[in-house]
């Protein structure tokens, strides 16, 4: 079998790092490259490149390449665990301009074209030839060529097929409904490719462990019209798996499972024939892409598999609040853990985030974390995305604000909730700051707008009571979900990259708010998109939230909350109790249940409240929908 593509190659790229944004300075650290100070200070990690960049370039003397560009993405364009499309598509401008200053007219730049999105080749491509240089496709990688017996050996972990238990329809069901789709495009393709890990595994209900945080394995798909081939590693399936895939005939619904390394051969031999290939450009490669005869393609952002995908249909939809339901049990375990445990000074953030993970490991169904926890105390949590180690972290501390976003996977559904608490006497503007991004959460997920309204569109209502005071956060507002598959679906969510939403899709919604340095606040959720019952005709969207753990009563401001958001508030406490409650009650957590009682007891306004925000979200709104999309 020939070996999955990985971009990134830890052992080629060195560099420097600096302290943007970071709580301990490069001096405190020795665990990180300092090229600030001479003579540079290297960590005991660092690893002489000499030879293998000796290696590399007689490689890249043999194709005659003056240069050679390793992308930090995967054959499938997945950029991390995260599974984003396109990674190298952010860094094309920097590299094109060394190319341009570095290398003479002329010269060969050579790239494995697997590791190329369309959008990224098509862009370095155009960049390239204007100052006479040339983009070139080497489809054999040369990093592989030089890295040799030292390569990790790819994941040779079973596939095995979902109890159909945990699955919304069944595979035949699923190949069905998308070969009508392509019976019903005007354009008629005679075939699906599928490249995304999550589309395969969607298709087949099948699932991995390739991916840390993703139940994937590296896999293509070729559905045609009257075939199915599964690009795979065959020696993984068990016999029984096989037989769920039919893979012994060779009729519609037969899956025959050939080697994962033969799919551009595959591909290539297939469009001899009077054919028509649908793809989406998002995650295909140009390796893939280059092999199809323009004339013989269909494109699309998104596959069909992936728009498919992303609207649940009911039995989904319930599998996915029960599994809420079960970790809201565990974080809310984890929360009573913390208020009895941080006031003796025993919790660190990386000793935190392993009892959570072992009070989810208690959990029915679970089947490991959907991403690397964010643990995060005091000026950790300003940083979005910090994650502590076992060596690097903070003591958690009642002085402090601590948050926390995490997940789990379990084979009814994959989960993503964040929660900032404070133990202690939080500050005015830390109170205020907190209640300004429950205010965004709430008005988001409240909000009543027209179906098939883009996520862009009304994005702003999580930020507004932020911009009301000058405030704002730099990052995204929400993101899809699946069932068991990726904690970053796409293409649902808020950005303007994503699909209009539709009744049935999972996102989540979290805004949040930084204050570098000092503390970090963030409260996500994930909701469902349900039809809106409005009071005239017509077809409307609104939320409805399936995570379910109590916001911190301690960071609330009751007096900035207008009559509405509290009624909201109370309401989706009202619910969390008879959710999460009875949950509690049946496996005898009667710690666990007293403390969600007082945590959702009914707030009341101790002030007098604010005046309504309507007239100036109903401005808000005309000025969003003035947007492009």
């Amino acid at each position: 079998m020939a070996r999955a593509r990985w971009g990134g190659h830890p052992w080629l790229v060195l560099l420097c790092a600096y302290a943007w944004g970071h709580p301990k300075s490069l001096d405190q650290r020795d665990d990180v490259r300092n090229c600030s100070i001479s003579p540079p200070y290297l960590p005991v990690t660092a690893v002489n490149t000499t030879a293998r960049l000796t290696a590399l370039r007689q490689q890249m003397y043999t194709q005659n390449l003056s240069a050679y560009i390793v992308p930090d993405t995967d054959a499938h364009m997945g950029c991390g665990n995260l599974n984003v499309p396109s990674c190298l598509s952010v860094g094309t401008t920097p590299v094109v301009t060394w190319l341009l200053t570095e290398i003479p007219v002329g010269a060969r730049v050579g790239v494995d074209p697997f590791l190329f999105s369309i959008d990224s080749w098509e862009s370095y491509d155009v960049a390239l030839q204007d100052y006479d240089r040339e983009l070139v496709s080497i489809t054999v990688n040369l990093v592989d060529l030089v890295w040799g017996s030292e390569r990790p050996p790819v994941p040779n972990e079973p596939i095995y097929a979902l109890q159909e238990a945990f699955t919304g329809s069944t595979w035949q069901e699923k190949v069905a409904g998308i070969r009508s789709q392509m019976q019903k495009h005007p354009e008629a393709p005679t075939a699906v490719l599928l490249s995304a890990l999550d589309e395969t595994a969607w298709l087949f209900n099948l699932r991995g462990s390739d991916i840390p945080y993703n139940p994937f394995f590296y896999s293509y798909t070729l559905l045609t019209d009257s075939s199915i081939r599964l690009f795979a590693n065959k020696s993984r399936f068990s016999s029984e798996t096989l037989q769920y895939l039919n893979s012994g005939c060779t009729g519609p619904l037969c899956v025959q499972v050939e080697d994962y390394g033969q799919v551009r051969d595959s591909v290539q031999a297939y469009t001899s024939g009077d054919v028509k290939v649908w793809i989406g450009t998002s995650y295909t490669s140009y390796g893939l892409y280059e092999v199809i005869p323009k004339e013989k393609l269909l494109a699309d952002t998104y596959s069909t598999v992936m728009v498919t995908k992303a609207v649940k249909n009911s039995k989904e939809q319930t599998l996915l609040r029960a599994s809420h339901v079960r970790d809201a049990v565990a974080v809310i375990r984890y929360l009573v853990w913390l208020e009895k445990n941080v006031p003796q000074g025993t919790v660190d953030e990386f000793s935190g985030a392993e009892q959570l993970e072992k009070f989810r490991g208690e959990e029915d169904f679970f089947s490991g974390s959907s991403f690397e926890t964010i643990s995060a105390s005091g000026l950790n949590a300003a940083l979005a995305h910090y994650s502590p180690t076992k060596e690097l972290h903070r003591k958690l501390s009642s002085d402090e604000m601590y948050l926390l976003d995490s997940g789990g996977q379990y084979w009814d559904g994959t989960t993503d909730i964040t929660r900032t608490v404070h133990w202690g006497t939080p500050s005015a503007f830390q109170k205020e700051a907190y209640t300004r991004v429950l205010i965004g959460n709430i008005d988001l997920s409240r909000l009543v707008f027209p179906a098939a309204t883009s996520g862009r569109m009304v994005e702003a209502f999580a930020r507004k009571a932020l911009w009301d005071v000058g405030l704002n956060y730099g990052h995204g507002t929400g993101h899809g979900i699946g069932n068991f598959l990726c904690v970053h679906e796409w293409p649902v969510g808020f950005q303007s990259n994503n699909i209009a939403m539709a009744k049935g899709m999972f996102t989540s919604i979290e805004p949040g708010y930084y204050l570098d340095g000092e503390f970090g606040i963030r409260l996500e959720d994930v909701a469902l998109v349900v039809e809106a019952k409005t009071k005239y005709p017509g077809t409307y969207l609104t939320f409805e939230v399936v995570s379910l753990v109590p916001y911190d009563r301690n960071l609330i401001d009751v007096s900035l909350l207008s009559p509405e958001q509290l009624q909201y508030l109370n309401r989706y406490y009202q619910i969390i109790r008879e959710k999460v409650g009875p949950e509690l009650q049946r496996r005898q957590l009667q710690e666990e249940f007293s403390w969600l009682q007082r945590h959702t007891e009914p707030l009341t306004a101790r002030a007098v409240p604010t005046a309504s925000l309507a007239p100036l979200v109903t401005v808000s709104v005309l000025t969003i929908l003035g947007w492009s999309v």
